[in-house]
This record gives C-alpha cells, structure tokens and sequence, in this order.
C-alpha cells in the first residue's frame, strides 16, 4: 500500500520528572568546563586557527535550569510525527526539537536509542539535559542550552513536492539564529536533515554545531578513519590508532575520528548482526565522534541516573562542524553555513578486518544512498530554506522577536512574530520603545537581563534608574569590565529598596576578585534583605523560592569558604524543609556538619541516602565529601566518578 509522508502532532507519553523553575539569578560566575587540556601549543599547529577560538566565557543572557527533580510519573509530551511507508520519526519541540524515536517500519527495528523515561540532569551547559534520540547541539562546546526548551515549529514545502517540518529558535549564547528542516521523501529509506545557521550581524560571530545521536550499547561504531583524537580522563587529546572496541576503558572517553579530506563523511552503529543506523552528511559537517561511558562502576552509575535500571546502557555517534568538540568556526557577517544530514538504516557484513569492515559499509552506504544523492537533496533543499512557513504547530520563545524588533533586521524562513513577546520580554520592549525600564515588579525577583552589545548600548543611554544600572551591571560583567560593572551595582544598591539582587552581584565579584571575607559579608547581608523581602503567597511564590534556594545555595558555600560556620548554618535554617529535603541541599548539609567537626552526623546523611537531582557531569563531590566522612569505599549509589581515583 502506498502511504503519503505526513506529518501530524501526537502525544509521547513517558515516566518524566518535572522540570520545575529556571534559577531566577543571572549566572555571573564562568561555566564549568568540563573539556578543558591540560596541553595547547602542540594541538594548536594540529587543529589550526579554529582551536581556542572563541570559547564560552559565560552563560549569560541564558538562565540556569536546576529546578527538576526526580520524581517520574508518567506525563504527555507534545510529539511531531513525520511518516511515509518506510520510516517513523517522532520529534519532541518542546524538549529542543529532539529525535526522539526513528523506527524503520518493514523491519520494526528502532534505530536510535529511545529512553524509557524523561529524566533531566545537569549536562547541558545551563543545566537541564536528557538522554537519548538525536539533539541539535548549538552554541558551545556542551550540550546546547536550548535541550529542553521549546522551539518554533510549521509545515513549510519540501523540494520533492511534499512537506518538510522546519524547526527553528534564536540561540542566545551566540545571538544566531538557526533552523532544522526535516522531511522523508516518498519512500525513502532516509529522513533528511537540513539544518541553517545565520549570522545576521554585522561583526563575527563563533559558530558551533554536533548532532549527537545516542544509540544501544553493544553496537559497533564505524567511521571512514584510521586515527583519531581521543580524549580520556587524563584530560589530554591525543591521536591513537582507531580502536576496534573503545568500550574496553573502564572510564568514559571521547574518540573524534580523523576523517580524511577525500573521504565521505559518515558513522555507523551496527549490531552483531550488522544491522543498525547510519548516518552521512554533506561534508560541510566535517567532524564525527564516539562517546562511551566505559565499563567502570561510575559509568554505569551514570547510565542507570539518566535513563532506568535494566534498560539497556547506550553510547553516542555525533557529527560536527569541527574536527574536535575543542573548536569553533567564524561565521562572517551577514552569512550564513548550510548543510545536510541523512538518517537510515543500514545492514552489512561486518567479518574481516578492520579496514576491509569499513569499506564494505561505506560501499554498502553508497548502493543505498549515494553521496551524489546528498549533494542534490541539499542543492534542491537550498530553494526552499527561505519558505515562509504554514501552519505553526509549536511554538518557541519570545526572545528572537525581541532581537528583530530590535536590530530591524529579516530572518526569512524563520519568522518571529510579535505575537510571541511575552512578559519576559516586555520590559526591554519598553526599553525599545521608551529608552527606559520600568521599575522591577515589586513582588518577585528581578527579571532577565540582556548583555549583547546593542542592549547594552541602550542602557549606557537611559535614565539612572536601579533596574537600569542593575542590568547594566550584568552587561558589563559579562563584557569584562568588571569594575565598571561594580560602580553600576553599586549605584543601584544606594537607590533601591530592594537591595538583595545587588548585594549578590557585588558578592560575586568579590568572590571572583579573591575578596572571600566581604563576599561573606555581602551574601549575609543580601540573604537577610531577600528573607525579609520574600512572599511565598500568590503566583510569584515558586520564584521567590527558587531564589531563596538559590541565594541560600551560594551564601552557605561563600560562607564556608571563609571559615565561617555559624553563620552558614543560620543560613540552612532559614530555608524552607521543602528545599533542605532537597537531594542538592542535603549534600550541602553534609559538607556542613564536616566544617562543624560532626563527622557521625554528615555520615548518618549519606546513610539516609540522598540523590543530587542536577550533579554535574564530570563532578565528584560525592566522593571527596565521603572521604571526609567515612573511611570505607565509596557507596556505588554515589559513586558518579569518571576518572580514576587518583586523579580526582
């Protein structure tokens, strides 16, 4: 039976915890990276100019999603099918525009990794990820910011006459807005890929893409590449010859093929059988890269917190920009990079030997789709970048509205509608309109700020006003001049009545200046003024105690620091049980009672058992705070470590 492709909404049901509120305080502090060598000079003559280009330096404008927990039930997440009669792809726009499922129909065979459950955690580079599918990653080195967010979403013409679903959103860490065309053409075998990103500027920006498509453990990784850059947990990028079975590591490690020039560019995942997913691009998307989480306790211990126990682990097979994930590309003003992906299955012999296997499947790959097929697909693509989209099945933020009304500039193909503003935007809409901010609402935490050069520009020209020099502050922070940042929250401490936002910024900088003692100070002081200040009444009550964990978090460890522990535990009891039961704070509670001598009672909270809902990738707390406890082996519940231990 012949089936047109369609694309229809449906409903994709999972155990999923709740994401819960953004951190409302402005991430002044850098972000943590978890990519950083411990060698440059020699891998800057490898990689070239694109290496320690441009690295991230800060989050800001984007806000800190730490809010979720792990409490599962099951839940409906909006879906976006795309069908013909070969192949199902279901995308969540909601979460990033996340692949979550690709099932080839006549074999019934699923050909990604498709988590059981929904279960955020702290890998994105602002917090909240989740595993499994295929995620667009943009911005920086880590996972994009926007993983689970909401994107735009329509129907726009696809190139072979039928239709295309065309995501797209303003990627703020970069100010670049992208978008993602995906559509199945009849009977193909293939969904394809069409992803644009823009610099609509007038200066360079950095551009960064890795597609990272998670698929079942156990599959053998393929690439057109006898060496490869590996990163282990000895922090070096070093080339080694293309291992046969990477997983043999008891940590997890990173291996960025050196895929040659001349060769296509492609990865394959493939099980015993030699079924399984391949991937293949144009060769714009030059990089591809293995992720594995290795054999050890740790590994696994994370599999089993990002998906469920007796589930299956699973690895990644990426593809990007760059060579390395170390990197980031130039984008000149006022242009733009394209590129095309295809994804399908693929069935091959995989006895021989290695180089023989590799070209067995890349041959197997040109006789169901040749590279000339891509290249045309996204020749023909290229028409209809620009169509102006149909019916809007999703919708994403208002922050790409707000830029356009901004700049003044046209993004055609990725419209963003007025129609989307909403109230997080709406200060700076008046800002625009009448060079000036309103007064904060006095009944929640301030607002977001904006940093790009522009909105900085326009507050440098407004009324001193607290909430203009507030935010001028964060602006100014975020471009390196700190001091006159210090001067701007300054000013806004001596004319506001509400004094924690400012008193917090000043503590950060002096934290950051290695002033420990008056940034103990500072946060007493502005944790006081938030608790006197603070309603847990109406709709602004989630966000006043999102903010007074948030702040409690912060002045508890700068107190520390300090050598101050009455004042942190003052701190602690001020907060309410609801956050003290939190898994994050009971881990605090435990470095707590270390810093008062009470050794029995930080081991009886571990004994308790606790879980750190948003621990970072790569962090090991756990266990130096265990240590500290108890002089037993580390407890595999709370054993997340990635490296070994003589490393940590």
């Amino acid at each position: 039976m012949w089936i047109v492709t369609t694309i229809r909404r449906e409903v994709f049901t999972l155990p999923a915890a709740e994401l819960g509120p953004d951190n409302p305080l402005p991430p002044l502090r850098p972000p943590t990276e978890l990519h950083h060598l411990e060698q440059r000079a020699d891998l800057a003559r490898e990689l070239g100019r694109t290496y320690g280009y441009a690295p991230l330096r800060s989050l800001l404008p984007v806000r800190v999603r730490d809010g979720y927990d792990r409490v599962r039930a099951p839940r409906d997440l909006p879906a976006l099918v795309i069908e013909n009669d070969r192949l199902r792809a279901t995308v969540l726009p909601g979460l990033g525009g996340r692949l979550a499922s690709l099932l080839h129909k006549p074999t019934g065979r699923e050909l990604l990794y498709r988590n059981p459950v929904f279960q955020p955690a702290a890998f994105a580079l602002n917090g909240a990820w989740f595993s499994g599918g295929v995620e667009w990653n943009i911005g920086a080195t880590g996972h994009t910011t926007l993983a689970c967010a909401p994107l735009h979403a329509a129907r726009v013409p696809a190139p072979d006459g039928g239709e295309m679903l065309r995501l797209w959103e303003w990627e703020r860490l970069r100010d670049l807005p992208f978008q993602v065309d995906l559509w199945l053409p009849d009977h193909s075998d293939f969904l394809h890929v069409a992803v644009r990103i823009r610099n609509p500027h007038e200066t360079v920006r950095a551009a960064y893409w890795w597609s990272n498509t998670a698929v079942p453990e156990g599959r053998r990784v393929l690439a057109p590449a006898t060496e490869a850059w590996h990163l282990g947990p000895e922090r070096r990028l070093r080339r080694v010859p293309v291992p046969a079975e990477p997983a043999d590591s008891p940590y997890a490690a990173d291996y960025f093929y050196d895929v040659p020039d001349t060769r296509r560019r492609w990865i394959a995942a493939l099980d015993a059988e030699g079924h399984g997913l391949v991937q293949t691009s144009t060769d714009t998307l030059r990089g591809r890269k293995l992720f594995v989480w290795g054999t050890g306790s740790g590994g696994r211990r994370w599999q089993e917190w990002l998906t469920a126990p007796g589930t299956g682990g699973y690895r990644e097979i990426q593809a990007g920009l760059t060579r390395t994930q170390l990197e980031h590309v130039p984008l000149a003003p006022e242009s733009e990079v394209t590129w095309l992906e295809a994804y399908g299955p693929l069935d091959a012999d995989l006895a021989g030997e290695p180089d023989a296997v590799t070209a067995a499947v890349e041959a197997r790959l040109e006789a169901v789709l040749p590279r000339a097929d891509v290249e045309a697909a996204h020749t023909a693509w290229t028409a209809y970048a620009d169509a102006e989209p149909g019916e809007i099945l999703a919708t994403g933020s208002g922050w790409g509205a707000l830029e356009l009304r901004c700049t003044g500039r046209k993004t055609p193909g990725t419209p963003f509608p007025d129609s989307t503003l909403g109230p997080a935007q709406e200060p700076w809409l008046r800002l625009l309109r009448i060079g000036q901010l309103p007064a904060p609402h006095p009944a929640g935490p301030p607002g977001e700020s904006l940093v790009a050069p522009h909105w900085r520009e326009l507050l440098e020209t407004a009324p001193s006003t607290p909430a203009t020099e507030y935010h001028l502050g964060v602006a100014q922070w975020h471009a390196g001049d700190r001091a006159q940042a210090v001067r701007s929250w300054e000013r806004a401490l001596a004319r506001t009545p509400s004094r924690w936002p400012a008193l917090r910024a000043l503590a950060v900088a002096d934290r950051e200046g290695g002033h420990p003692e008056r940034a103990a100070d500072r946060y007493t002081e502005a944790f006081d003024d938030l608790c006197r200040e603070r309603s847990d009444d109406g709709e602004d009550g989630e966000a006043w105690t999102a903010a007074t964990a948030a702040l409690g978090r912060e002045a508890i460890e700068a107190l520390l620091t300090a050598g101050r522990t009455a004042p942190a535990r003052a701190v602690w009891d001020r907060l309410d049980p609801g956050t003290r039961a939190r898994g994050r704070f009971r881990m605090i509670e435990v470095g707590l009672l270390l810093a008062e001598g009470r050794r029995e009672a930080a081991r009886a909270v571990f004994d308790e058992g606790f879980e750190v809902a948003d621990l970072r990738e790569g962090a090991e707390i756990l266990g130096r705070l265990w240590s500290h406890a108890d002089d037993g082996p580390l407890p595999a519940r709370y054993d997340f470590r990635m490296r070994p231990p003589e490393e940590e």
